[in-house]
């Protein structure tokens, strides 16, 4: 990070400079490293089997050209035009849309609490490869049942009347999981320990903010693809891998017609994309104003789609060789998300030479893809906040003593998430707060707030002013029309054929679970229309007034967008009143 301490003085205390990455590697790994997590890995590749193989690609990029490039081009660069935080970059741009800066940075809150989890359960496991023999591969360990079966035999074609050992150890030793959300139990203090060295390295990446943040990436944005490249080379050289392969590419084209599919490519895109939640507006916020972000825009983002593409491969080569080795279809050996993380490749490896070393290869890299997602989420979150109120946290110390104070509280906010219940607790805040109609909501309306009131031709100009090179037409035909209308289809249609939550397909959560989740999502969805309604009112002057300083606080640019205010033009102009 550039620069020293400004010499500012507030009071007796000296600010420290807000300052900028060390050099564009670290930006462009640090969002790398954020954008390239676990849903690459664990759930790209199920949705494209799930929803017709190659076919999926078809809508997968219809989003990817539609919302994924044309919203992260706009996050990116006006963080990097406004050197603001995700809630404050709102107040030079448009403040009667702050609160989508609020609701991206509540759902951060959300996200660090759940993701977090993952990475502890994933510690635990790596902790166990390094056993003489992996424990979820028997059956004679104490926590398992009389029911318990080796899956890991060859050709084992009862394995459906018994329950797989790797479940056994999945729900019985690492969860204990309890009969329903009702049954707290006992906290499990493996797993405490495990969630306290993951909060314990985060708060050293993230501590001296991109200063260690920057220099952190080189190592966990760039080590996964070791890993990954070694699962691929490995997987791709198994009996079976061949099989598993083509069930994951084999398109099935009549599978467009079904609007789930849609849903789920759109769905992957604003997750794997990191948009919608101010992330990339605060990471593009360290580049100097220079910075070419509309040549990385495009970059990062063919490297994300990439990534989930390759990941597939290294992930179905392994399951063709599952189902190869069990005799079974593949299709009943296919997982995504936690089911693949922590009982079907567990599984695989079990099944392989040297279980030990794949183990620890797999476990390595889905902590490292969890980890720097996890602490930029938290950089994100304290940068947000740090410019909110930055006469106090650009104190020297004030920071790092704030960011101990957060990671405690989000520690012990989680402690119910490591109890014998706690996967329920962990699937409320993963389905309702981190859900991705959420996130479906704040872009449309960001891309309206930018497409509409600030103006997009205004955004294409100030594209042009740091990068030297105008942004294509089409981006500006994106943020006007076709992402918001995109998103809000998306949106409407989750609403629509909305489901209640279960848990392994036969759990029924309570109704007050039911209002618990609903009640985390509209938090965050809320603070749009909330937000504007409070400035509105506390706003002084007249209507016409009022709109006028919050829709453009800089002044209205008519010589490039002659018609971006004409949203005025019918309000009425006798507005005497002030507040």
């Amino acid at each position: 990070m550039r620069g020293k301490n400004r010499g500012v003085i507030s009071g007796q205390h000296a600010l420290q400079e807000r300052g900028h990455w060390g050099s564009k590697v670290e930006f462009l790994l640090a969002v790398a490293g954020n954008m390239v997590g676990l849903g690459n890995v664990w759930r790209f590749p199920y949705l494209c089997y799930k929803n017709g193989g190659g076919a999926f690609l078809v809508p997968y990029l219809v989003f990817v050209v539609t919302c994924g490039v044309p919203l992260f081009l706009l996050e990116t660069s006006v963080g990097q035009h406004t050197q603001e935080g995700s809630v404050t970059c709102w107040r030079k741009l448009c403040p009667l849309a702050e609160g989508i800066g609020y609701g991206g940075l509540l759902i951060l809150l959300y996200d660090c609490m759940t993701y977090i989890m993952i990475l502890s359960w994933a510690l635990l496991y790596l902790v166990f490869s390094f056993t003489a023999t992996l424990p979820w591969s028997t059956c004679d360990n104490y926590w398992n049942t009389a029911d318990c079966v080796m899956t890991t035999l060859r050709n084992h074609t009862n394995h459906t009347k018994g329950t797989s050992s790797t479940i056994e150890f999945w729900e019985r030793r690492v969860l204990k999981i309890s009969e329903g959300i009702e049954e707290i139990g006992s906290i499990r203090w493996e797993v405490l320990l495990c969630l306290l060295t993951m909060w314990v390295l985060c708060y050293f990446c993230v501590w001296k903010g991109v200063k260690s943040t920057g220099k952190v990436v080189y190592f966990t944005a760039t080590f996964p693809y070791v890993m990954l490249l070694i699962l691929l080379i490995r997987g791709l050289t198994l009996p079976g891998a061949r099989q598993g392969v083509e069930f994951y590419l084999l398109p099935e084209l009549s599978r467009l017609s079904d609007p789930q599919v849609w849903m789920d490519a759109g769905s992957q895109i604003f997750f794997s994309y990191s948009i919608g939640t101010g992330t990339l507006a605060v990471l593009g916020s360290y580049n100097t104003q220079n910075n070419n972000c509309y040549k990385d825009s495009f970059w990062l983002c063919s490297l994300n789609s990439c990534t989930s593409m390759v990941a597939g491969f290294a992930v179905f080569s392994v399951l063709g060789f599952m189902a190869h080795e069990q005799g079974v279809p593949i299709a009943e050996v296919a997982e995504s998300g936690l089911g693949l993380a922590f009982i079907a490749y567990p599984l695989a490896m079990a099944m392989m030479p040297w279980p030990q070393v794949w183990s620890v290869c797999f476990f390595v890299m889905l902590i490292l893809l969890g980890l720097d997602t996890q602490f930029v989420c938290i950089e994100v979150v304290m940068t947000s906040i740090s410019d909110i109120f930055p006469k106090v946290m650009r104190q020297a110390g004030k920071r790092e003593w704030f960011l101990l104070l957060f990671c405690l509280t989000c520690f012990f906010l989680q402690l119910v998430m490591i109890t014998e219940g706690g996967m329920y607790f962990f699937q409320i805040f993963d389905y309702y707060a981190c859900n991705g109609a959420c996130i479906l909501f704040l872009c449309v309306f960001e891309s309206l707030a930018i497409g509409w009131i600030f103006g997009a031709e205004r955004l294409c100009g100030i594209i042009a002013d740091m990068t030297g090179k105008r942004a294509n037409a089409y981006f500006k035909i994106c943020w006007r029309f076709l992402t918001p209308f995109v998103s809000l289809g998306s949106f409407v249609y989750f609403l629509v054929e909305y489901k209640p939550l279960t848990f392994n397909r036969r759990y029924l959560f309570p109704t007050w679970a039911h209002v618990m989740g609903w009640m985390m999502a509209l938090s965050s969805i809320l603070l749009v229309p909330g937000w504007a309604l409070y400035k509105l009112i506390t706003t002084k002057g007249t209507l016409r007034q009022r709109l006028h300083r919050l829709c453009w606080p800089e002044g209205p640019d008519r010589s490039q967008d002659p018609k971006r205010d004409t949203v005025l033009q019918h309000i009425t102009e006798e507005d005497p009143v002030e507040i």
